[in-house]
């Protein structure tokens, strides 16, 4: 989910970078989202280990 967040994130800058500044903005929105997910996913991810290990 992380190299995905990227991937939109590489889209975004080079949407920016030629002017495309509607592309750029949602493909930026979504590498946000994708990469918020993932961050909240890891954490629950490692409680569930901890709690399980425990």
């Amino acid at each position: 989910m992380l190299h995905y967040a990227v991937v939109f994130f590489v889209i975004a800058l080079i949407a920016a970078l030629f002017g495309f500044g509607g592309i750029a903005a949602g493909a930026a929105g979504i590498a946000k989202i994708l990469f918020f997910v993932f961050v909240i996913l890891a954490i629950a991810t490692f409680l569930f280990g901890l709690i399980r290990k425990g």
